[in-house]
């Protein structure tokens, strides 16, 4: 069982009733928020049952501190890999460029999970609070769950989104991703970033003697923005045809392989209407290049929640896109530009290359310190 978690807010959630659309990371996270508070929770997801398909996903500082304010520090430790750095390459040579630890900063540990574990980390907590969880329920807009207040957590394809926002204008990047999970037991416990002229991968391991793999390629062949693509592992091999030994032999152990297109989404204008609000991916989609779209999510859900134990939803809501909106924005302008850096060719490669080494040997700390902002906030002591 997880040991509940007790809080000494405003306590106004108490009794409210509140669904959850949505069973992924950021509305699981919001109904474990919500339901500590007190709160009456029901989920309701569209698949007939919640399962991951299998994919890796990081957890950083800013994320682990919501998952240990609703008592799930121990279970995410259990369940998980402790990253120890981060090593950017050239995946042209195979060489390492540089190396930033991560276990020497202050605070809690940057993790590698397993999505399905973590998952089953939030919906275990959610059952034993009492979270009433209905799978096969598609939630339409005509059809929307009787409750106090209704929370989009859906992702890219939200159901709720377009009722406070009209359709969004998203467009391809010209970026198309692979995802695949690889036995490769013995792995060393830090993340690998494999850059090469118009596409790089990055890899880290998993539990299990696992290794996550996402591979991004630049090309005007368009692909669906979905992750349950499977594609023919073939082509990933082809694509990366050329590079490093180091980074094809280990292309050359995938067996299978999902593809999805990397489609750019506009922050939504409008967060919440009424008894509505929307979080995660149904707010703020979010490119792969920062790892943060998940810790985003998690952020989401305790502001919401905190927000509305303080205040009734006339005051609640706005204060909650109030104190998110920024914030989302610069993660994901650093994360569009992490796209770029990644890809670069010719002279500019070279220069970017020459100072990540010289930083790396003079200043590694300093590198990651840029990051603090988003590493170091603290949305539970709000």
């Amino acid at each position: 069982m997880t040991k509940p978690v007790k809080t000494s807010r405003g306590g106004l959630n108490r009794g409210r009733r509140v669904a959850v659309v949505g069973a992924g990371l950021g509305g699981l996270a919001a109904a474990l928020a919500f339901v500590r508070g007190g709160a009456k929770v029901e989920v309701f997801e569209r698949a007939p049952e919640i399962t991951e398909v299998g994919a890796g996903i990081q957890v950083s500082p800013n994320g682990a501190r919501v998952l240990a304010a609703l008592g799930l520090e121990a279970a995410a430790a259990e369940r998980s890999i402790t990253a120890e750095a981060v090593e950017p390459m050239d995946a042209v040579s195979g060489r390492r460029l540089t190396r930033f630890d991560l276990a020497g900063r202050a605070g809690p540990v940057y993790r590698f999970f397993h999505r399905a574990d973590l998952i089953d980390i939030l919906l275990t907590a959610c059952r034993d609070a009492g979270v009433a969880i209905h799978t096969g329920s598609e939630i339409m807009p005509d059809t929307l769950p009787a409750a106090d207040l209704v929370v989009g957590g859906d992702g890219i394809r939200s159901v709720l989104r377009p009722m406070l926002n009209g359709e969004d204008a998203a467009f391809f990047t010209g970026q198309v991703a692979w995802r695949a999970v690889i036995d490769h037991p013995d792995t060393a416990p830090l993340a690998r970033v494999w850059m090469a002229p118009g596409q790089h991968a990055v890899t880290y391991p998993l539990t299990g003697g696992r290794l996550n793999i996402v591979a991004v390629q630049e090309r005007q062949q368009w692909a669906k923005e979905d992750w349950n693509i499977h594609d023919d592992p073939g082509n990933l091999r082809h694509a990366f045809r050329g590079l490093s030994g180091r980074l094809t032999g280990l292309l050359d152990k995938v067996e299978a392989v999902g593809l999805w297109g990397l489609f750019r989404h506009p922050v939504a204008g409008h967060w919440h209407r009424g008894n509505i609000a929307i979080l995660g991916d149904a707010a703020h989609p979010t490119l792969p290049f920062l790892a943060q779209g998940a810790n985003l999510a998690f952020e989401d859900a305790w502001v919401l929640a905190a927000c509305c134990d303080a205040a009734e939803l006339p005051e609640a809501l706005p204060r909650y896109q109030q104190m998110r909106r920024a914030r989302v924005q610069r993660a994901i302008s650093t994360a569009n530009g992490n796209a770029v850096k990644y890809h670069l060719d010719g002279l500019p490669r070279r220069v970017a290359h020459l100072g990540l080494r010289g930083i790396g040997a003079v200043a590694p700390g300093a590198y990651m310190d840029r990051l603090n902002w988003l590493y170091d906030h603290d949305v539970t002591q709000g």
